[in-house]
């Protein structure tokens, strides 16, 4: 890894310059987001359970506020991507990760349920915004050579932040009535690491080039990779698109694809884990506790081994093959617990959590690749709130349907979901890992 670019001795394209520490440093600093959604939607089940005494909960106000990020994040993607499409990412993402942390820290001293509430929104408005921000941003300055492993380090993230919620949960349940303040306020401290990144990270030149600024863009090129990179040359937009452009017969199929697989990939993936204790209590396994830890293990270690071969093999491949194999993983589930016994539940449904963990990683590199630049905000933004429709959905249907209709019922329904989107991906998604970003932009 170099510092820069300066001793390349040929002229390099801005999309195939060597990867450096300043698109390590980007990368880093667009972690933040998903860490803290990771950790704030992993954490809320333990604090309400921890706070239903102090807050004096009911199961209306322990409904929605459980799903008051989810509903902030619906919000805050679909209203910022036109927003970044037209102003750029660089000053939302700078400072949204401050906001967060004041917001984190607000949660605190909260004395009412609709207080903690407001607070949830908020705090989903602006990690809804940070993710279209982030992702956008870290995929417009990776080299389209490590683009893929990039921005699949805000998966990693992501699930690293789940899974520290887990720990923080379990380290405080017992340390007092007040415990679940604390669980909330430590959102704030990796919000604050990261805003001291963000603050030096330049505007994407691609997105500078595209609006005209060629004379910043080349700026940029020049500061943070040497002269021998040449700075992206877009043609500007001869008119403003909004995200109307995104249904447009020229763009409504990768909005679709974008929306539909990560809407199939989410709703799996949050019901199960969001209640993965009941669905191994009702497999037979009477340590919850370890299932879930374990579960758990498995998502992280999942995340990172998506990381690992994302650059390795094609979008199609991996989008397809980990829908077909969750799929398999999950009707197996179904079908064998009985026989098998709990090892055989445990193995198959942690199998399951490391495979969809996996494709995760697809949800930050794939829609990112599917827009071109002065639509990619927008259409990154469809995408994320439709998945949060699909999150929040799974989650207050599946215990719903597993009282009514058995656990099994409630997994077939899943297997049902991963297969729809293994379909989808086959009819409609196109490959991308190998298309430059200025190459969407020229076809679009």
């Amino acid at each position: 890894m170099s510092t820069s670019a300066r001793n390349t001795t040929a002229p390099l394209a801005y999309e195939n310059a060597p990867l450096t520490r300043f698109h390590i440093r980007v990368t880093i600093a667009g972690t933040g987001g998903q860490f803290s959604d990771g950790f704030i939607l992993g954490i809320i089940g333990i604090v309400i359970a921890a706070a239903t005494k102090s807050l004096g909960l009911t199961p209306l106000w322990v409904g929605l506020l459980g799903a008051a990020t989810l509903a902030g994040l619906f919000f805050g993607a679909v209203l910022t991507g036109p927003i970044a499409d037209r102003i750029g990412r660089r000053q939302i993402f700078a400072w949204d990760m401050l906001a967060f942390a004041v917001l984190s820290l607000a949660q605190f001293f909260v004395q009412t349920p609709g207080q903690l509430l407001v607070l949830r929104l908020l705090l989903g408005l602006v990690l809804g915004a940070d993710y279209v921000v982030s992702k956008s941003l870290v995929t417009e300055h990776a080299p389209v050579r490590f683009r893929g492993r990039l921005t699949s380090l805000l998966a990693v993230a992501w699930a690293a932040g789940y899974v520290f919620a887990y720990l923080i949960g379990f380290l405080l349940t017992d340390q007092g009535g007040d415990s679940w303040r604390f669980m909330l306020a430590t959102s704030a401290v990796p919000a604050l690491l990261v805003f001291g990144f963000r603050l030096g990270v330049p505007e994407a030149p691609l997105w500078l080039s595209r609006h005209g600024r060629d004379t910043e863009a080349a700026a940029v090129v020049r500061r943070h990779l040497g002269p021998n990179v040449l700075p992206p040359t877009a043609t500007p937009a001869t008119a403003r698109r909004g995200m109307r452009a995104l249904f447009s017969p020229a763009h409504r199929r990768r909005t679709a694809v974008g929306a539909l697989f990560y809407v199939c990939q989410v709703i799996p993936f949050f019901a199960l884990g969001t209640f993965s204790p009941q669905v191994m209590e009702a497999l037979g396994v009477t340590s919850k506790l370890g299932a879930g830890a374990l579960y758990n293990v498995f998502l992280l270690a999942g995340a990172i081994v998506g990381l690992l071969i994302i650059d390795k093999i094609s979008r199609r491949l991996f989008l397809i093959g980990t829908f077909v194999v969750g799929a398999a993983l999950l009707a197996a589930l179904t079908a064998f617990a009985d026989i098998g016994g709990p090892v055989v539940s445990v193995g198959l449904f942690t199998a399951f959590a490391f495979v969809l963990a996996a494709a995760v990683n697809l949800e930050f590199v794939y829609p990112p690749e599917l827009f071109p630049t002065d639509l990619r905000a927008s259409g990154v933004g469809i995408a994320v709130a439709a998945s949060r429709i699909g999150s929040a959905a799974s989650t207050f249907l599946l215990p719903l349907v597993a009282s009514g209709y058995g656990m099994d019922v409630a997994l077939g329904g899943c297997v049902v979901v991963l297969v729809l989107g293994a379909l989808v991906c086959w009819a409609w998604a196109p490959e991308t890992g190998t298309e430059s970003l200025d190459d969407i932009d020229t076809r679009t």
